[in-house]
């Protein structure tokens, strides 16, 4: 394609000059951004955000950032406040209007309604004199040098610092709620983090045709019992207690090291006499851990009374 090298240095372009901008807002970061966060923090309503155009698209990304991370929030239409959505707004709820002139008509006709209302605004624009940085009780600056696109029009640097200033609200919530990532999981429960986090290891472990071998057992017969699962591993019991276990591992190591008499080999001579458990109500998070913290791939799970009811291995708590 000719105009392979103009698309690619045009690409790295945006994506540099929308870097930059970022770099510049960092400065931006100060008491009016403390005001803010403790504002929508100490809010005993509702967090509600607006905008219209880009800026509109904008606040709903950031109010359903907000709202993963344990901040009720969500998006209002500045027009629509003016056909009947202004009835669910409240003196305790907080609104954040984004408007990247700081002049949008809509935005402005709609701002006097929640003065009236005494209802605090958090204003974030790019234009610090701007009437909605006067009209607000603290305003977050966002404001680029130049839009990224080649034209200097489209929303291009704007929008991105405008997104990136909501990211850091949310971010700095979380650090002043105490916000835990099993609180996130109570947000996401469908998801891969709400199964790690929220799920417990009798969901996902093997509790069936479980491969069980006893002290006396010859090594071709547990060879047979560990291949019944593919987690590679087998409990040893003597009179119902765990007294080991053999790996598939251990098996390969009994047969390098005593290639001879390998057949002639039973349990009690291979096996490891310090298997690793956890309890069946444990979450899946903590036997992950586990796994991780002693390099190995299986865990033995037992019930409250250390009585084995289960293998779970590493593939099943990713």
């Amino acid at each position: 394609m000719e105009n392979k090298t103009l698309i690619i240095e045009t690409g790295k372009k945006c994506l540099k000059d929308e870097a930059n901008a970022l770099i510049n807002i960092i400065s931006h970061i100060g008491d009016d951004f403390v005001k803010a966060v403790e504002l929508i923090h100490n809010c005993k309503g509702k967090f509600i955000i607006t905008g219209v155009g880009k800026s509109g698209h904008v606040g709903r990304k950031i109010a359903a950032t907000l709202a993963s991370l344990g901040t009720p929030s969500f998006f209002v239409n500045p027009l629509d406040a003016f056909h009947g959505d202004l009835g669910m707004f409240d003196p305790a709820d907080v609104v954040m209007a984004i408007s990247y002139s700081g002049n949008t008509d809509e935005l402005l006709r709609f701002i006097p309604m929640l003065i009236d209302r005494k209802i605090p605004i958090i204003g974030m624009s790019g234009n610090p004199n701007s009437l909605l940085a006067q009209y607000s009780q603290c305003h977050l600056n966002v404001a680029v040098e130049r839009e990224a696109d080649p034209l200097n029009l489209a929303p291009t640097s704007s929008t991105t610092c405008q997104i990136a200033m909501g990211d850091a609200l949310a971010c700095a919530l979380v650090k002043v709620r105490n916000f835990k990532d099993t609180d996130f999981a109570q947000f996401h429960p469908g998801g891969s983090l709400g199964k790690k986090l929220l799920s417990k290891v009798k969901d996902y472990m093997v509790s069936i045709n479980l491969p069980v071998v006893s002290l006396d057992m010859k090594i071709s017969d547990t060879i047979i019992e560990i291949s019944k699962t593919k987690q590679g591993i087998a409990v040893v019991l003597e009179n119902n207690v765990i007294v080991g276990v053999v790996t598939d591992g251990d098996v390969r190591r009994a047969m390098k090291n005593n290639q001879d008499e390998f057949f002639s080999l039973t349990v009690q001579d291979i096996m490891s006499t310090t298997p690793k458990t956890i309890n069946y109500m444990s979450k899946l998070t903590e036997a992950g851990e586990k796994m991780r913290e002693f390099n190995i791939h299986s865990l033995i799970v037992v019930d409250d009374s250390n009585q084995f009811v289960g293998i779970i291995d590493a593939f099943q708590c990713l």
